[in-house]
C-alpha cells in the first residue's frame, strides 16, 4: 500500500483558531503529530508530556488537546508536538475517533463499523 494523504483541519477548541493542511496518515503511528510551528501558531494547550518511539529512539513530546476534521468529520484528539515533522502525522487513534479506517486496497479512508461490545 502506498502513502494516504487527506486534507485535514485541525484547531484550538478554546480559542477557535485553525489551520488547513495535508497530513500523511501514518498506520504505524498511534497519536497524531504536528510540527512546532503548527502548535505555535494554534497556541494549543499543552496537557502534558508523552513518551514515545520514534525512528529515532526514545523522546518525551508535549500532548495537546485539539480539534481534528477529515472529511466532514471532527473530533477532540490527543496530538504531540515534535520539531523533527514538517507535515501533521496522523496516527491510529484519529481516525478511529472519527470512523474511519484505511482501506488497503484503495490507499484511501473508508467508513469504518464502530463496534461497542
Amino acid at each position: 500500500m502506498g502513502r494516504v494523504w487527506v486534507d485535514v483541519v485541525i484547531g484550538n477548541p478554546f480559542t477557535g483558531r485553525s489551520v488547513s493542511a495535508r497530513a500523511l496518515v501514518d498506520i504505524g503511528a498511534t497519536y497524531s503529530v504536528i510540527p512546532r510551528r503548527v502548535f505555535e501558531e494554534l497556541q494549543l494547550p499543552v496537557i502534558g508530556r508523552r513518551s514515545v518511539v520514534t525512528a529515532r529512539g526514545s523522546v518525551e513530546l508535549d500532548e495537546c488537546l485539539g480539534v481534528v476534521e477529515v472529511m466532514g468529520r471532527r473530533a477532540y484528539s490527543h496530538v504531540l508536538v515534535s520539531e523533527d515533522v514538517d507535515t501533521p502525522l496522523i496516527g491510529t487513534v484519529t481516525p478511529e475517533t472519527l470512523g474511519f479506517e484505511v482501506d488497503p486496497i484503495t490507499g484511501r479512508l473508508k467508513e469504518a463499523k464502530i463496534f461497542l461490545l
